[in-house]
């Protein structure tokens, strides 16, 4: 059983019952859905039959859905594409018109009055490069500086450029609404600039709603407000495609060591991904520099790594998952025998107890050899502080919960278990042997630590550590999934 999470993309590839049972059984822990794409009728109909799968298979995976996002795009183009040379001079005009290789429109026309002379427009995530040469009320000027092709619908990146616009689009607006309303566990928000847009998303959730937001670091001004995105969301993913895109390629590495080190001292959960293994989409294996970019992305504290494309619309996404598995149970056997925890800031978090209490059952259970650590949760807090200590053995999840369990699925390390609690002591601590017995995590007589709270219904009461032998159970076992 491996500790890092895999987050697999569902696509025409991968949507089918039988394809979205064969990821679970290849270890898949979060489906993702990429709203990039396809109508909300259909990804509405793809959430249910995964939720239908993961019952069928008792499973807490979850399921991620991933906002679009204010992505400019270059209009039609006649023909549907044209290559463009070192040197061609063109124009981008404000109006909408059918694309020729004199002349494009993009969705937003206001991108004529916010792109200024000398500024850089990528298209297609950065293989065509453009820079203004001159600005005019209609339309910019503009000379090709790295030739390839226009198509229709391409991206582009304004990395030198200041826009006005909001995050969400009425899109994104109406989806994340949805996906509010409909139980997502994890909501994406692409292109995330500032704290301030992630508070915008927030403010739409329904009353009750606490679906943690995942911040997509993708942008230069995301970079430069990284702080404060971090402490304004539940999770951080770090794309690197559009990343690569708007900043120097040859920075990624450094920014990403440098998100993953500030999510693991703040206790965030932090994702790593984009073209992990990219060569999967069209062959069976993966090449040497994808493996070792996955296995440095875990040893560099990631807490998941995603699959895009390789699920989505690769040929073969099982082998895909099969690949990420194997290199992630080869590097966590390297991290095992360093023997090495981590800690969190506890006035990052701003839980100090609960913060204390993870240092603690991470140090008790090293100095005791414990077997593993059983956590009871309400919301999942002490679960994502714990997963943040990097403790070398398994640590079961419990909690009544079944959002929470799904909610953990995100958390290194974390083994989700669905779970009523008797408020008696002896009673709750029989019930975690007949269950971590039945599951054959345990054998009578091994040590245990036990993380719980003396006020049961009370979130962020986590303040109790039991060391515990494990005994045979009694005749009644209790219900759990």
């Amino acid at each position: 059983m491996i500790k890092t999470k895999i987050i697999a993309t569902v696509g025409p590839a991968t949507d089918s019952e039988q394809a979205l049972t064969s990821l679970l059984n290849a270890g898949v822990n979060i489906f993702r859905q990429n709203f990039s794409h396809g109508t909300l009728e259909q990804h509405a109909e793809v959430f249910h039959r995964i939720r239908e799968v993961c019952r069928k298979n008792a499973s807490h995976a979850a399921i991620m859905v991933d906002l679009c996002g204010p992505k400019i795009r270059v209009d039609q183009i006649e023909g549907d594409s044209f290559p463009i040379e070192t040197g061609h001079h063109f124009d981008i005009l404000a109006e909408h018109v059918l694309g020729s290789p004199d002349r494009v429109s993009t969705n937003r026309p206001a991108l004529v009055r916010e792109v200024n002379v000398g500024h850089r427009i990528l298209i297609d995530d950065g293989s065509v490069l453009v820079r203004v040469l001159e600005k005019h009320q209609t339309h910019l000027r503009c000379v090709c500086e790295v030739g390839g092709r226009i198509a229709t619908r391409k991206g582009l990146n304004l990395p030198d450029s200041d826009l006005v616009m909001s995050a969400l689009t009425e899109d994104d607006k109406v989806n994340a609404s949805w996906a509010f309303t409909n139980g997502a566990d994890y909501v994406a928000m692409s292109f995330v600039r500032s704290a301030a847009d992630l508070q915008e998303l927030r403010a739409m959730m329904p009353l009750n709603c606490d679906c943690p937001l995942v911040a997509k670091i993708e942008t230069s001004h995301a970079i430069q407000h990284l702080d404060e995105i971090i402490e304004a969301s539940d999770v951080v993913l770090v794309a690197r495609g559009d990343l690569g895109v708007e900043m120097d390629l040859a920075k990624v590495p450094i920014l990403q060591k440098d998100i993953l080190r500030r999510c693991q001292q703040s206790g965030k959960p932090a994702i790593t991904a984009t073209q992990m293994l990219q060569s999967m989409v069209t062959q069976p294996t993966a090449t040497r520099a994808e493996v070792s970019d996955v296995a440095n992305a875990i040893l560099d504290n990631s807490d998941c790594v995603m699959l895009s494309a390789e699920t989505s619309v690769g040929q073969y996404p099982i082998e895909a998952v099969n690949m990420m598995s194997r290199i992630a149970q080869k590097t966590e056997t390297l991290l095992k025998e360093r023997g090495t925890t981590s800690r969190v800031n506890a006035a990052s978090t701003l839980r100090l107890v609960t913060t204390a209490v993870s240092h603690c059952t991470a140090l008790l259970a090293n100095e005791l050899s414990a077997k593993l650590v059983v956590l009871w949760t309400q919301a999942g807090n002490t679960a994502r502080l714990l997963s943040k200590c990097r403790l070398n053995r398994p640590i079961v999840g419990l909690s009544p919960d079944e959002s929470v369990c799904r909610r953990m699925a995100m958390y290194y390390g974390i083994v989700p278990v669905q779970m009523q609690r008797q408020k008696r002591t002896l009673e709750m601590l029989n019930d975690v042997d007949t269950m971590l017995l039945k599951k054959n995590l345990v054998e009578v007589g091994d040590l245990i630590v036990v993380v719980a709270g003396t006020r049961l219904e009370q979130v962020g009461a986590t303040n109790a550590l039991l060391i515990h032998l494990v005994n045979n159970p009694q005749e009644s076992a209790p219900a759990f999934t």
